[in-house]
């Protein structure tokens, strides 16, 4: 639209007589051609890095991950850098605080979005369902630890930038620093699961008394650990429960991992039989039924008498698998096979128990049964 000598007069009229409202009216359109020229930019970017990560998975993942933080990003500061060069009045400065305030949440929010991005890509370089998995899962704690560890400073630092953007802010921050007194001791007591948990983070991220997928058995109870976030861990109980505990507790607290250095397992099966019971058939019960069973990894099948009563005696059954699933299955298989065999072909060697009286007769001392009169024939 070309505007002529009488519409310029007019704007040159109307300037004059409402000379706020105009410069509100200018400033407005410098901000909207701003942020159409930001949104323009963002547009231009995002399609060039697209053709640039094509060839690369992190890269994609960035992109995807900061395209939404950025599309309203680069729109904000275009604003916030025509109203730092207007002359503000009024209420307009609180405008551009508020505008300051939110390019600052954005800024976060990219961070945290492009840790994710990096995390994920790690993650799936490294995934746990393989067989041997060890490896995989220390990446992934690591990674999912600091990620979220990472994540929370970037966060807490956000708030901290906002908060301190505002001048009494500043002055009760600068007074607590100063003091170090009665405040400051309470702040340092308050902040302490905060700080307890990111040094247990720290430390469970580099140590690894736990991984993800490791199989533990806390508080009495056996279980996988299934996820690790930046105060607690989830731990998934055999029966589907969940066990949630912090990760403090994993730096003060014995507990058992089964899965520290390798997923192979020994696992034991007991037996209570009679003394006279012979072994080597049960030995070869012991190894056909295992040798038969899936979940034996070939490694160990061993019986052996681990202990003696007054009434029986007790087998011990070592059997190796791959994990802790496959171990626990197997057990239960030989168990019940073991068990199958006794009553099938040796009913009377399960447990029994003797009872003998103290003034009964020895057999010696027992007199013969009368023998019957024969009569003569006839």
């Amino acid at each position: 639209m070309n505007l002529n000598w009488p519409d310029l007069a007019f704007v040159d009229s109307f300037a004059r007589r409402h000379p706020q409202l105009y410069e509100a009216s200018a400033l407005a359109l410098q901000c909207l051609a701003a942020a159409l020229a930001g949104l323009l930019l963002h547009s231009v970017a995002d399609r060039i890095v697209r053709r640039m990560a094509a060839q690369s998975v992190l890269a994609q993942r960035l992109e995807a991950r900061a395209r939404r933080p950025a599309q309203v990003l680069l729109p904000a500061l275009a604003v916030q850098l025509v109203l730092g060069d207007a002359e503000l009045q009024g209420g307009l400065h609180r405008v551009e605080r508020a505008l300051g305030i939110f390019i600052i949440l954005l800024i976060g929010w990219l961070v945290m979005r492009l840790i994710q991005a990096a995390a994920d890509v790690v993650e799936a370089r490294h995934p746990v369902t393989v067989a041997d998995n060890l490896e995989a899962r220390r990446v992934q704690t690591q990674v999912r630890v600091l990620s979220r560890t990472v994540t929370f400073v970037v966060g807490l630092l956000t708030v901290g930038s906002v908060l301190m953007s505002f001048p009494s802010v500043r002055q009760i921050g600068a007074g607590l620093l100063a003091s170090a007194g009665v405040a400051g001791i309470a702040a340092g007591l308050a902040a302490r699961p905060v700080l307890g948990n990111l040094i247990a983070g720290l430390q469970i991220a580099f140590a690894q008394p736990i991984r993800l997928d490791d199989v533990l058995v806390v508080e009495g109870e056996w279980g996988r650990v299934e996820e690790i976030t930046s105060s607690y861990v989830v731990v998934r109980i055999w029966d589907d429960r969940r066990l949630v505990l912090p990760l403090e507790y994993f730096i003060s607290t014995p507990f058992q991992n089964w899965t520290r250095r390798s997923a192979d397992l020994i696992g034991t099966v007991f037996l209570w039989v009679d003394f006279r019971m012979p072994l080597e058939p049960l030995r070869q019960e012991l190894q056909r039924v295992a040798a038969a069973a899936p979940e034996w990894d070939r490694r160990l099948a061993l019986l052996q008498v681990t202990d003696a009563t007054d009434r029986a005696m007790q087998l011990r059954i070592l059997l190796s698998s791959a994990d802790a699933s496959k171990g626990w299955d197997l057990r239960c298989r030989v168990r019940e096979a073991l068990i199958f065999f006794m009553q099938q072909n040796h009913p009377q060697y399960l447990p029994q128990t003797r009872v003998a009286s103290a003034d009964a007769p020895t057999p010696d001392q027992l007199a013969p049964a009368p023998q019957p009169a024969l009569r003569p024939l006839a």
